[in-house]
């Protein structure tokens, strides 16, 4: 598997994950408060160095989704078909992360029908840890 290359404006991210939270980056300057992902020092919208990071609630639904044939990278191939998802968040709908969507939190990437996904499908999240990094994944609200 791959994972994440960790860097000094993304680290919170990625520590918040390990507790099994979702937090977005959010400019801390008054009257701003716009959410930024990815995590960078300085806010787009009006360019403070002020930030925090705000919980989600892990809650969204699939803004775009492919199901690589034959698979991209050689260290997925036993996997394939998987899908790479990404989600728009409920509490932030110009966000999105991407990921993918499992039937539990360590499931394998294969995991779930391709068939079963939809544009608009609710989600949520799931967190699990691989190579030394946990990481969101999504599950389907129903079914």
């Amino acid at each position: 598997m791959l994972t994440p290359v960790i860097d000094e404006d993304g680290a919170p991210f990625w520590e918040y994950a390990a507790r099994g939270e979702l937090r977005i980056q959010a400019c801390a300057a008054d009257g701003c408060g716009e959410l930024r992902f990815p995590p960078r020092p300085c806010c787009p919208h009006c360019r403070s160095f002020a930030g925090e990071w705000r919980l989600m609630s892990g809650r969204g639904r699939i803004w775009s989704y492919v199901v690589p044939h034959p698979p991209l990278l050689p260290d997925y191939a036993a996997q394939a078909p998987y899908n790479a998802v990404l989600v728009e968040l409920a509490d932030a709908p110009r966000i999105r992360l991407a990921g993918n969507v499992v039937a539990a939190p360590d499931a394998p990437l294969d995991s779930v029908d391709p068939a079963r996904l939809r544009i608009g499908a609710a989600v949520r999240v799931a967190f699990t840890e691989t190579g030394g990094v946990t990481v969101p994944r999504w599950i389907l609200e129903r079914g």
